[in-house]
């Protein structure tokens, strides 16, 4: 990384509060947890505090100034969070979470097969999400559980087939047989784009290329990247990108799903109810246009504003920046992690292709037990499957010890990981 393009991690740590805690009797808190939440900086909490203080009231319904205020800046959130992954507003559609962005992708199939099977009115292009029995649905070997129950779920309910692409040894999607699994029958292909285990970065432009050339949809979770990497949701040759606020710096209880414009107009809502009609009578409704029709209800205005701070204050340090700083760090720990005796990486072994997502394993100590030591030095980890079970059983483990790096990080974090990881093999006597 070119040093006058360094992170300065002293100076970003003095942003966010919790960072200056201790834990444990006193032991400096090291974070490296962000994989499943990140921290916020104090601009977030300023900028939701402020919402509430000021302007708070319910969008897109009042007459009354404060009810201006807070639609202007819950839409002004859209079009800065849309500017941050090179989209427009108009094809942002906030949700709660990553996880109800993909459920909502999973629904628009199980909505138009049942539309088509009824005999009711397909939207123009809403051919494309209907199933037949016998279609396919492809996923990875790799997914979170948000981007493989949905799709099991829906393909236990039209009849469908769930295929997916398997893993090499090294923790990387094997392509060589894009072309037997991604079909004429393949109606849709959701793939994530940072593992959340394994750290891997796939090729999702690649496995789109064939998703297009069967017409299939094509769907990303970039949960894991958008909060480490430049990401143009456009340029990944997706139709929908689903990704989450609370793992990017922002607030919990939001998430994205961005969608090509035709796509959007084609699907239809699963969770209905105000603000997201057009007309209503006794008899009947329709919907209003994306993203409107699938914000029912009061949305989440305050988490909106301060994601948007998020996204500000990733702009104002660089997302080029973010990701070398990372990337350098993420070097630097399979480096240490690959000198300790007895700790085995899950995943790449290398910093090729992959991000600060870095799963391991201590020979002959249960990782709760790595996380519980680890915890008593101060150190936040997660341990377990990681909503990701297949993934850890495909590598013959039941669970691992993740650390995920965010921009507050630095080689001093790691190396208090480390020398906790030598406790925790002293402590339970395993010979190294």
């Amino acid at each position: 990384m070119n040093a006058a393009h360094a992170l300065d991690v002293d100076r970003i740590r003095k942003d966010f509060p919790i960072l200056s805690r201790t834990v444990r009797d006193g032991k400096p808190l090291v974070y490296l947890d962000s994989g499943a939440t990140s921290q916020k900086p104090t601009e977030v909490l300023d900028a939701e505090r402020y919402f509430y203080e000021n302007a708070n009231a319910a969008v897109h319904r009042g007459a009354h100034q404060l009810a201006e205020e807070a639609t202007d800046a819950y839409e002004s959130a859209r079009a800065r969070i849309a500017g941050f992954v090179g989209a427009a507003p108009s094809d942002l559609v906030f949700t709660k979470n990553a996880t109800e962005s993909l459920n909502l992708a999973a629904y628009s199939f199980l909505n138009a097969t049942l539309k088509q099977r009824q005999g009711l009115a397909l939207n123009p292009g809403e051919e494309r999400f209907v199933i037949d029995v016998g279609d396919e649905i492809v996923v990875t070997e790799m997914e979170h559980h948000a981007n493989l129950i949905p799709w099991q779920e829906l393909c236990a309910k039209t009849g469908a087939v769930l295929r997916w692409i398997p893993l090499t040894d090294e923790g990387r999607l094997d392509l060589d047989q894009l072309d037997v699994l991604i079909t004429e029958r393949t109606k849709c292909v959701s793939i994530v784009h940072q593992s959340n285990i394994l750290g891997t970065i796939n090729d999702v432009r690649r496995v789109g290329e064939y998703a297009r050339r069967v017409g299939a949809v094509y769907v990303v979770d970039a949960c894991q990247s958008v909060p480490h990497m430049p990401v143009d949701v456009v340029a990944l040759g997706a139709d929908l990108v689903a990704w989450s606020g609370h793992k990017m710096l922002g607030p919990t209880g939001i998430g994205c799903l961005w969608g090509r414009s035709e796509t959007l107009l084609a699907m239809s809502p699963f969770i209905s109810g105000g603000s997201m009609i057009e007309t209503v009578t006794m008899m009947g409704s329709t919907f209003a246009k994306p993203p409107a029709r699938f914000e029912a209800g009061v949305p989440m205005t305050a988490q909106a504003v301060g994601l948007a701070a998020a996204v500000d204050y990733l702009a104002d340090l660089g997302m080029e920046n973010v990701y070398a700083h990372e990337h350098s760090l993420t070097g630097y720990t399979i480096e240490r992690l690959l000198d300790l005796p007895g700790v085995r990486i899950i995943g790449p072994a290398d910093d090729i292709d992959r991000g600060g997502a870095i799963s391991f394993v201590v020979d002959d100590v249960h990782s709760h037990d790595v996380g519980q030591v680890l915890d008593d030095h101060g150190v936040a980890v997660r341990v377990g499957h990681h909503c990701a079970a297949p993934t850890c059983r495909r590598f013959g483990v039941s669970s691992t010890v993740r650390a995920s790096l965010a921009v507050y990080n630095d080689e001093r974090d790691i190396d208090t990981m480390v020398t906790a990881i030598r406790d925790a093999q002293r402590f339970f006597g395993v010979r190294v």
